[in-house]
C-alpha cells in the first residue's frame, strides 16, 4: 500500500543546517594532511607493486594491487575537488534587465523589467502534493520591477491535475507528446513563456520565500549561466539514541549496556538517515568546492537559469549537429533545439555543454545556502531506482560525450571535475575485488601479499590514517559515515548500470515516487546478504583452522577479520534500509 507522507504540518518545524563555515585554518590543515596522504599513498603503492606482491599467487596479488591503485586515483581526484572553498561573492539582486546583460546591450534594455518563470514539471504525481508546491512558489518574494510567473509543465494528461491547476490559478503548459521527458517539457515551455530566467523545481519542492532575492544577484555577472542551490530533504529519518532504542527492545539491561557502549564510542543513533539521503556532503563540500574550478554542475531542482545562455548553447549545438549530418535537410527536420539536453541525466549533460561552449565562457555558481525543502525516497525500491538512474545516466553520458574531455572548451579543472564524477562510479568495479579478497584469504589461506609483516603495516597504516584525517577535516561538521557505507553497499546497482550501458540498453527516465511504499524489499539486497553470509562462514571456517592449528597465520587472520567486519558493516547499512518501514 502506498502512502502520501508529505503531510501539511509534518516537517514544518525542521530547518536546514547552515552551510559549512569557511575557515582558512581548516582549509590549510586539509591541504597539509591531504598532501601527506597522497605522498604516503604513492609510497605505499610503490611498495605494493615492487616489494609486497605474493609471487606465488599473482592471480590474487595483482588484481588486488590494481584495485588499490584505481581507488587511489579516486583519492587524488577527491583531494583536487576538496582543495579550496572559493564561494562566488553574493550581490544584491538586479532591479532591471540592463543590470544582467552584456555591456554592449545595457542601453538597449535600460529600465526594462525582469521576467522570471518558475517551472514545475509534473508527470503523474499526486495533485495534492503539487498543490503544496504551488502554494510555496506563490509566496516567493520579488522586487516591484520583477514579473514572476508560475507554470505547470504538465505531461500527466490527468483531469485531476488540470482541476487542481485551475483551482490554484496556475497556467498549464501541455504538449502533444512527452518527447524528451522533463528536458523536452522545459524546452517547449521556454518557447512559450520567454522569461529572462527560469527556475526549475520538482513536484515536491517547497521554495523558501527569499530564494530569488538571495540568488539573482549572481547574474549581474553576465557570464553566469545558472545558479544551483542545495537540495535539502526535510523528511530524513532522525533516529533515536541507542539507550532509548535498546531500552524499548531489551529493557533495563539493554539501556545500561547502551549507556556503557556510548561512554566508550560516543553518542550513537539508531535509524538516523537510514537511506543515506542527506545531500550535505554532496552540495556543501563536493559541489561547493567545485566553484573554485567553475565546475559545479546543475542538479535540476532548485536551480535558476539564464534563458539566453541555454538558448545560445542549444542553437550552437543544433547547428553543429546539422553541419556534421550527412543528410542536412533531414537533420534540420529531425534534430530538435534542446535548451535542456534530452537525456536521463539532463542536468549534468546540459551543464557539460554550457561549460564547454567556446563562443562565451559561461560560469556556474553553487549557492551555499539552502533555499527550499524537498522529499527523499523512503523505501528501497524507489531509492534504488533513483540511484540506478543517476549511475546509468552519468555512465551513458560519458560514452556519448567522452570527446569533450579532450576538447578545448573545458578548462583542465572542469575536465577533472566532470571526470571525477564519472570515476566515482567505477569504484563499484574495484570494490568487487576488495570485497572478495578477505573471503579468498580465509578460505584458501593464500595471502595477496608476501606476508602481513611490520614492513607492510608501516607502509599501509600511515596512509590510511592521514587519508582519513584529511577527509574528516574537509567534511568537518557534516556526517559522512553513512554515505561512505552506501558507497560500498550499492555496488550491485552501479554494476548493473555499467552492464546496461555496455549493452546499449536505454537508461529510462523514471520520476522518483513521492510516496513511501510498503512491502518486503529484502530481495533487492540478496547480493549483499549473500556476501555477508559468505563473510560469516569464512570467518568461522578460518577461525576453526586456527584453533586446530592448521595453516592459518594469526596476523593475516586478524587483518582480514577487521577488513571483513568493516565490509559487513557497510553492506548491512543497505540491508537495514530494506528492512525499514516508514511510520506514516
Amino acid at each position: 500500500m502506498d502512502e502520501l507522507y508529505f503531510l501539511e504540518d509534518r516537517f514544518d518545524k525542521r530547518v536546514p543546517e547552515p552551510p559549512q563555515k569557511q575557515s582558512i585554518v581548516m582549509q590549510l590543515l586539509f591541504q597539509f594532511f591531504a598532501v601527506i596522504a597522497l605522498m604516503l599513498g604513492i609510497w605505499y603503492l610503490k611498495y605494493r607493486w615492487t616489494e609486497s606482491l605474493n609471487t606465488d599467487a599473482l592471480w590474487f596479488a595483482i588484481p588486488l594491487a590494481f584495485a588499490e591503485s584505481m581507488m587511489f586515483i579516486g583519492t587524488i581526484l577527491v583531494v583536487i575537488n576538496f582543495w579550496k572553498t572559493n564561494d562566488t561573492p553574493k550581490k544584491t539582486p538586479p532591479t532591471t534587465k540592463d543590470e544582467i546583460v552584456e555591456k554592449s546591450l545595457k542601453s538597449e534594455y535600460k529600465d526594462n523589467p525582469l521576467k522570471i518563470d518558475i517551472y514545475i514539471p509534473v508527470f503523474n504525481e499526486d495533485p495534492s502534493l503539487v498543490r503544496e508546491t504551488i502554494k510555496a512558489a506563490k509566496s516567493v518574494k520579488k522586487l516591484p520591477t520583477w514579473s514572476v510567473n508560475l507554470y505547470l509543465l504538465d505531461d500527466s494528461n490527468s483531469d485531476d491535475m488540470t482541476k487542481m491547476a485551475q483551482e490554484e490559478g496556475v497556467p498549464q503548459i501541455l504538449r502533444d507528446s512527452t518527447k524528451g521527458r522533463k528536458a523536452g517539457a522545459i524546452t517547449y515551455a521556454m518557447d512559450q513563456t520567454l522569461g529572462d530566467f527560469i527556475v526549475i523545481i520538482d513536484s515536491d519542492t517547497r521554495l523558501f520565500p527569499n530564494i530569488l532575492l538571495n540568488t539573482l544577484g549572481y547574474f549581474k555577472d553576465d557570464a553566469v549561466a545558472w545558479v544551483q542551490t542545495p537540495q535539502w530533504f526535510c523528511d530524513l529519518t532522525t533516529g533515536e539514541s541507542l539507550d532509548n532504542h535498546w531500552s524499548r527492545r531489551y529493557g533495563v539491561v539493554g539501556k545500561y549496556i547502551a549507556r556503557a557502549t556510548q561512554k566508550v564510542m560516543g553518542k550513537i543513533k539508531v535509524g538516523e538517515d537510514v537511506f543515506a539521503n542527506d545531500p550535505a556532503v554532496f552540495f556543501d563540500v563536493i559541489q561547493r568546492r567545485r566553484n573554485n574550478y567553475n565546475a559545479s554542475f546543475c542538479c535540476g531542482a532548485t536551480s535558476i537559469h539564464r534563458a539566453s545562455a541555454l538558448r545560445r548553447v542549444a542553437i550552437t549545438r543544433w547547428a553543429n549537429r546539422v553541419i556534421e549530418a550527412k543528410d542536412k535537410k533531414s537533420a534540420i527536420e529531425k534534430i530538435d533545439v534542446e535548451y535542456i539536453s534530452y537525456h536521463t541525466s539532463e542536468d549534468i549533460y546540459t551543464s557539460l555543454l554550457v561549460h564547454a561552449h567556446k563562443q562565451k565562457k559561461y560560469k556556474s555558481v553553487l549557492h551555499p545556502d539552502v533555499e527550499s525543502k524537498m522529499l527523499s525516497p523512503l523505501d528501497l525500491i524507489t531509492w534504488s531506482a533513483q540511484r540506478f538512474r543517476y549511475a546509468g545516466g552519468t555512465i551513458d553520458l560519458v560514452t556519448k560525450e567522452f570527446g569533450q574531455f579532450f576538447k578545448s572548451g573545458l578548462s583542465l579543472g572542469q575536465k577533472l571535475m566532470y571526470f571525477s564524477t564519472f570515476w566515482s562510479y567505477t569504484g563499484a568495479i574495484w570494490l568487487m575485488i576488495l570485497l572478495a579478497s578477505p573471503i579468498i584469504y580465509m578460505f584458501t589461506n593464500i595471502a595477496p601479499v608476501q606476508s602481513y609483516s611490520m614492513d607492510f603495516f608501516i607502509h599501509l597504516i600511515p596512509f590510511l590514517f592521514f587519508n582519513q584525517l584529511a577527509l574528516m577535516i574537509a567534511t568537518w561538521g557534516i556526517n559522512s559515515n553513512r554515505g561512505g557505507q552506501f558507497f560500498i553497499a550499492i555496488f550491485p546497482i552501479v554494476l548493473r548500470a555499467f552492464w546496461d550501458v555496455a549493452r546499449r540498453k536505454p537508461i529510462r527516465f523514471v520520476v522518483t515516487a513521492k510516496t513511501a511504499k510498503s512491502g518486503n524489499f529484502l530481495p533487492l539486497v540478496r547480493i549483499q546478504l549473500a556476501i555477508i553470509a559468505l563473510y560469516l562462514v569464512a570467518i568461522v571456517y578460518s577461525a576453526t583452522l586456527y584453533i586446530i592449528g592448521d595453516r592459518v597465520y594469526l596476523a593475516g587472520y586478524v587483518v582480514n577479520l577487521m577488513w571483513s567486519f568493516f565490509n559487513i558493516t557497510s553492506l548491512w547499512a543497505i540491508v537495514q534500509a530494506a528492512l525499514y518501514k516508514f511510520e506514516g
